[in-house]
């Protein structure tokens, strides 16, 4: 799984991200890296806070233009 810049608090607010034109990175904090482009897997928010939402999206560049699921 990877996480998003700015760590949205809900998958709401990921799309409220991308609708005003801000692209966020998409980064893993671990040992597996991203794709730069194609589909990946995003959760959040981070830690401390537990997880609470899931996303698929689409990455270009490194960056999230859009929220698939």
């Amino acid at each position: 799984m990877a996480y998003v810049e700015g760590n949205p608090p809900t998958k709401k607010a990921l799309k409220e991200m991308l609708a005003s034109g801000k692209t966020p990175a998409i980064f893993s904090p671990g040992p597996f890296p991203v794709k730069r482009d194609g589909e990946e897997f995003v959760e959040g928010p981070q830690y401390p806070k537990p997880h609470s939402w899931y996303a698929r999206v689409r990455v270009e560049n490194g960056m999230i233009v859009r929220v698939l699921s």
